[in-house]
């Protein structure tokens, strides 16, 4: 019964999208937009009650924080502003440009006279006073080029040579590239959001199945042949026996959600920003989510996330072409799968990987990278005819009307001819 199911969501995913187009004209999804802005609100709250402290001890400024927080989410709004405005079809023209500049930004930050080393990892551009993050642009990168990709060669997909090994080959590289940090929470996403993509398209289950077993072997010895990822490992499966070193965060992270109960301590009342549970404002701010508003606070952040997904697959089966439908789709997952994989970590299901939590955590490259992917999806949503099509549609019938013209003017001296 499973591989009828699976049968049947391969055969449902190549099926071509039809139009949907509400209202008068064209229309873009208020309710996306309402959704995130609500998330983006409640992570400034969130930020600021959990780096107060921390910012007044260490900068002289408790709104140090919120400051940084609230200019990036401007300069995101405006990135969102000119995504809306930029017809989705130009990322399917630009997508070799869009992926040799990534490409060449994650080989400059891998050379250590360009590259900034932070924490052990090597992730940051400097570019004056401003600090960029190239795996950000490396996730967005990926869905444009598989979405491109993917639309192009339909029912091909079914193809190894074709519809498998080079989505293989591409990302394969970026993930090498990021490896290179190392970045190896970024590559797992970009892993995982390939397998999601090939999947829905309709690769073949074998394909996935030995590209899973094989990434496997290689994610197991990345990390036995790494001290750090081994300890990391180890930290999950067990917090309590590491507590005083590699697990201090989670373990710490467990106990201030433990001691929050279900009402939590209240808005500003978490002991965990004192200094107990590090990374409070960026990868742990589920932690002060949970400790200071409890499972009511969680919950409310997972209902955002779910509502924005909703309507996020909402626009990518609503879409008019199947380019559209891909790239909503893996901008929407990818969302998912950052959301899912930031709560597990803090919640201690997963191993610490340094995801931030789209919209929420502080962040200035993911703040502004994820907005500009929202407006890309307010733009597919709007469901506008395709411009270029529409001027080649226009072509094709002058030059239709042209050919019959010249065969009507062929007859009519022909027809002259013989009356002579």
């Amino acid at each position: 019964m499973s591989s009828d199911i699976l049968s049947n969501l391969s055969r449902q995913s190549r099926r071509e999208p039809q139009p949907v187009v509400d209202g008068d004209g064209p229309q873009w999804d208020l309710g996306l937009l309402v959704a995130v802005f609500m998330l983006l609100g409640f992570g400034v709250v969130m930020l600021y009650s959990a780096s107060s402290v921390m910012a007044e001890m260490r900068m002289g400024d408790h709104y140090r924080l919120l400051a940084g927080q609230t200019e990036n989410i401007i300069i995101g709004t405006f990135a969102c502003l000119v995504a809306l405005q930029i017809d989705y079809r130009w990322y399917r023209r630009l997508v070799y440009p869009i992926l040799g500049t990534t490409t060449l930004v994650l080989v400059l930050v891998a050379i250590p006279e360009i590259g900034t080393m932070e924490h052990g990892a090597r992730r940051w551009l400097s570019l004056g006073p401003v600090g960029f993050q190239p795996a950000e642009l490396a996730k967005l990168t990926a869905v444009i080029f598989l979405a491109y990709s993917i639309s192009k060669k339909g029912k091909r997909m079914g193809s190894f040579t074709i519809g498998f090994l080079p989505h293989l080959f591409i990302i394969g590289a970026l993930v090498a590239l990021l490896m290179l940090q190392p970045d190896f929470g970024t590559a797992v996403m970009l892993i995982s959001l390939m397998m999601i993509l090939l999947f829905v398209s309709g690769a073949k289950l074998s394909y996935l199945f030995l590209v899973s077993a094989a990434g496997s072997v290689v994610a197991y010895f990345a990390v036995s042949g790494s001290e750090y990822r081994m300890q990391r490992i180890l930290a999950f499966l067990d917090p309590w026996s590491h507590r005083q070193d590699i697990g201090y965060q989670i373990s710490e992270s467990l106990i201030a959600i433990g001691s929050a109960g279900l009402g939590g301590r209240g808005l500003g009342e978490g002991a965990g920003k004192l200094g107990y549970v590090p990374e409070l404002w960026n990868d742990f701010i589920g932690t002060i989510i949970a400790e200071e508003l409890g499972i009511a606070g969680i919950i409310a952040v997972v209902a955002l996330f779910a509502f924005v997904l909703w309507r996020g697959y909402r626009i990518a089966f609503r879409s008019i072409d199947a380019f559209g439908m891909y790239l909503a789709f893996g901008i929407t997952s990818l969302i998912a799968l950052q959301a899912m994989a930031n709560l597990f970590v803090v919640t201690g299901m997963l191993p610490t990987k340094g995801l931030t939590l789209p919209f929420v955590s502080f962040g200035g490259t993911s703040i502004i990278v994820g907005l500009f992917s929202i407006g890309i999806l307010l733009n597919i949503s709007r469901n506008e005819p395709d411009w270029w099509e529409k001027r080649r549609e226009e072509r094709e019938a002058v030059r239709e009307k042209q050919r019959w013209e010249k065969k009507r003017q062929k007859i009519l001296k022909r027809r002259d001819d013989l009356s002579a």
